[in-house]
């Protein structure tokens, strides 16, 4: 039998639910105005950039940015045809690298500006220290969670 949400819980749920529809289509335009790219277009790129060599394989990059591989075979595919990414091979190790370019690098750092700002006004701003702290910790935990579900399920 299903265990429905309790007032405090349906309070939860709606607050996380309307973040994560508008949080992102507000980034979404602000990013495709100011810059060209999507929000995941720029955090593809810009887990790039904070790599050593800026590069990373792309199982590795899709964990980081919380994607399927096919969903980020497509980004890289357009960020390639951009000139902001490249594919590479590494003699004698297994799968494919994402590389970002120097055009890339310079995407990123034209572009982050903006992104800051946004994420500032947008979230933070309207926040504590102690309560950004405490988003921090809920934030984690939930993801955690969201992962040790998901394997478990095999998704």
């Amino acid at each position: 039998m299903t265990q429905w949400l309790d007032p405090v819980e349906q309070r939860a749920w709606q607050a996380i639910v309307a973040l994560m529809t508008r949080i992102p289509g507000a980034l979404d335009t602000r990013l495709q105005r100011e810059s060209g790219l999507t929000h995941f277009e720029f955090r593809v790129l810009s887990l790039l950039s904070e790599e050593a060599g800026h590069r990373l394989q792309l199982s590795d990059l899709a964990h980081k940015a919380n994607a399927s591989l096919s969903r980020l075979s497509h980004v890289v595919s357009k960020l390639e045809r951009l000139g902001w990414v490249r594919r590479d091979t590494t003699a004698g190790r297994r799968g494919v690298y994402a590389v970002l370019t120097d055009a890339g690098f310079e995407k990123v750092i034209e572009a982050a500006p903006g992104y800051v700002d946004a994420v500032r006004r947008l979230v933070l701003d309207g926040l504590t220290d102690k309560q950004t702290a405490q988003l921090a910790v809920l934030g984690e935990s939930l993801s955690d969670r969201l992962n040790r579900v998901l394997a478990e399920d095999g998704d």
